[in-house]
C-alpha cells in the first residue's frame, strides 16, 4: 500500500496528524530495499555497440513541426560515438542511422544492444522476444546480432545513455545551426574531433581515437541495405499522390489507380509497378502541392480539348446543319472553342 492510501485509512480511524508527519513516521517502519550491486561489464574491441534515441525538442519546417531525434551509437570498448539527427524515430531513420554509423566506422560491431524500442522489439514475454522483422533482415545483411537488454535494466546499456548525456552537456548547449544538414555536419565534426580526443574509460592512458580498433569490426557488405520508405497510395480523381502530409503530382492517366511511393530523405519517386511515373524533391512541410509542370499542362490541355469537343457536340445535336459552318470556320483558322462556348 502507498503512503497516501495508508494515510487515508488511518484518517478514517481518527488519526489527527498531518500527511507529512505520517509519512515521516511510516518511513521508520517500512523495510528499506537492499541496494543492488552491479558487475562492471567489460567488452573486447569491436565486440559490442549500444544504440538509442535521444529527444532534442522540435524542428519547424514551414507549417510542420517535427520531433528532432538524435540517433546515437557508441562502441562499448573504445566509447567512440556516432551521432546523427533525424526528423522522427521512424524505422527508416533507425536503419539509416545504423548504416551511417557503419560507414563512418568502416565496419560493424558483432553485437548491438537495444532497450525495448518499438523499432527493435515488437513483443516480449519474459525471455521470449519477438524482434521486428525489418531489423532482423537488416541485421542478417550486416551480420551482427541484435540483443535487447533485460526489462528495467538500463545499466546494461549505460554506455549509450552516458553518451547521450555527454552530447547534451558538451555538444548541444548554445549550438547554432541553420538547418538539419548544417546540424549534422557539425555533429560529424564534433564526433571526429572533440569526442574522439577525450580519454577512453577502459584505458585512461589512451584517447578514444587511440582505443578505436577498426580492424576488429566486421567488414561492410558489398551493397547497402535498402532504407527507402515504400508505401502504396490510392490516387483519387485529382492527379496527386498523398505522402507524409503533402501531395505530389502524377500524370493524369494515373487517376483512380494504386501506385507505390518510394521515398529517400531527399527524393520522392512514384512507381506504377516497376515503371517510374513521377519524381519530386521531398518536402518536409505539410499541406503542400509539389508538381511537375508537364503533369498539370497535360491535364489542362486534355480538359481544354474536351471542353471544345463537348461544345461542338452540343451544337451539332441542337442544329445538325451547323456542322458545315464549323467546318468552314476551322478551314479559316477560327477558334472553334469561342464559337461553341455558350
Amino acid at each position: 500500500l502507498t503512503a497516501s492510501r495508508l494515510y487515508a485509512m488511518v484518517r478514517e480511524r481518527g488519526y489527527p496528524g498531518g500527511p507529512d508527519h505520517f509519512r515521516h513516521q511510516l518511513a521508520h517502519y517500512r523495510p528499506r530495499p537492499q541496494p543492488e550491486a552491479f558487475l562492471r561489464l567489460r567488452t573486447l574491441p569491436g565486440e559490442q555497440g549500444q544504440v538509442d534515441w535521444g529527444h532534442f525538442g522540435k524542428l519547424t519546417i514551414g507549417r510542420a513541426a517535427h520531433p528532432l531525434m538524435a540517433f546515437v551509437m557508441v562502441l562499448s570498448y573504445s566509447r567512440r560515438i556516432f551521432l546523427r539527427f533525424y526528423l522522427g524515430a521512424r524505422m527508416e531513420n533507425f536503419l539509416r542511422g545504423h548504416e551511417a554509423a557503419f560507414k563512418a566506422w568502416d565496419g560493424v560491431p558483432r553485437v548491438l544492444l537495444y532497450d525495448n524500442l518499438k523499432s527493435a522489439v515488437l513483443e516480449r514475454q519474459g525471455e521470449a522476444i519477438r524482434f521486428h522483422p525489418t531489423l532482423l533482415a537488416f541485421a542478417a545483411h550486416y551480420r551482427f546480432e541484435p540483443r535487447p537488454v533485460a526489462v528495467a535494466r538500463g545499466n546494461e546499456k549505460g554506455r549509450v545513455e552516458r553518451a547521450i548525456r555527454y552530447i547534451r552537456s558538451h555538444f548541444w548547449p548554445a549550438r547554432q545551426w541553420k538547418d538539419l544538414d548544417d546540424l549534422n555536419a557539425q555533429a560529424e565534426a564534433w564526433c571526429d574531433g572533440w569526442a574522439m580526443d577525450r580519454p577512453c574509460p577502459e584505458d585512461r592512458d589512451l584517447s578514444v581515437r587511440e582505443a578505436f580498433a577498426q580492424e576488429k569490426l566486421l567488414p561492410l557488405p558489398d551493397n547497402p541495405y535498402p532504407t527507402d520508405e515504400r508505401v502504396e497510395v490510392r490516387i483519387g480523381k485529382t492527379p496527386y499522390a498523398r505522402f507524409d502530409r503533402n501531395d505530389y503530382s502524377v500524370p493524369h492517366t494515373q487517376v483512380r489507380r494504386t501506385l507505390t511511393v518510394v521515398a529517400s530523405p531527399t527524393t520522392v519517386r512514384i512507381l506504377d509497378g516497376a515503371e517510374e511515373v513521377a519524381r519530386h524533391p521531398r518536402s518536409y512541410d505539410k499541406g503542400q502541392q509539389i508538381e511537375q509542370p508537364e503533369h498539370i499542362e497535360a491535364l489542362v490541355q486534355v480538359k481544354r480539348q474536351a471542353r471544345c469537343h463537348r461544345g461542338q457536340d452540343r451544337l451539332a445535336q441542337a442544329a445538325p446543319s451547323s456542322q458545315s459552318l464549323l467546318t468552314q470556320a476551322a478551314e479559316r483558322g477560327d477558334n472553334l472553342g469561342s464559337i461553341t462556348a455558350a
